[in-house]
């Protein structure tokens, strides 16, 4: 059986299939903590179980949607949604992203990565678009659905073509 080895100069040929899923990865009450520390943001409901169990609608405490949305390098690098043949890589954005279920404190969680689309950004740098879901163990609902954009350049590429590149 020949398999396609997924690069930058194929990427379009993957435009609609699964890339990878990444393995499950615990977000713990310290992890929880440490993000509300470094966002300054000390939401009873995500860093006190007391206050959780008496006044959150989950009667737990969960971790933010934005510390969710962070984990998506790590997952989806994991994954696979890098090609082959990259010599860099950028956060380029989202189209949407929407947090769909929580995430309680000790769950894991999970990125299952689809190649959405892939657009020319001049001739060393090719805008992914991947759509990914982040799954919490045990639960039928994704904690998040997203399409999140990565710029990636070919080997050797120098220059990051911004908003004006012609495509």
């Amino acid at each position: 059986m020949c398999t396609e080895k997924y690069t930058f100069n194929n990427a379009e040929n993957f435009i609609g299939r699964e890339l990878g899923v990444s393995s499950w990865h615990e977000i713990n009450q310290h992890d929880i903590n440490t993000f509300a520390r470094v966002t300054h943001d000390p939401d009873p409901n995500h860093i006190d179980p007391e206050s959780a169990r008496e006044h959150s609608p989950y009667g737990f405490t969960i971790a933010f949607g934005f510390q969710t949305l962070s984990l998506l390098t790590y997952l989806c690098k994991e994954a696979g949604i890098k090609p082959d043949g990259i010599g860099d890589e950028y956060n380029y954005g989202f189209n949407s992203v929407r947090f769909i279920g929580p995430v309680p404190a000790g769950a894991r969680v999970r990125a299952r990565c689809s190649l959405k689309d892939v657009r020319t950004r001049g001739p060393k740098h090719k805008v992914l678009t991947v759509a990914v879901q982040v799954d919490v163990e045990g639960e039928e609902k994704p904690a998040l659905v997203a399409e999140w954009l990565v710029m990636v350049g070919c080997k050797g590429s120098q220059d990051v073509p911004l908003d004006g590149a012609k495509a």
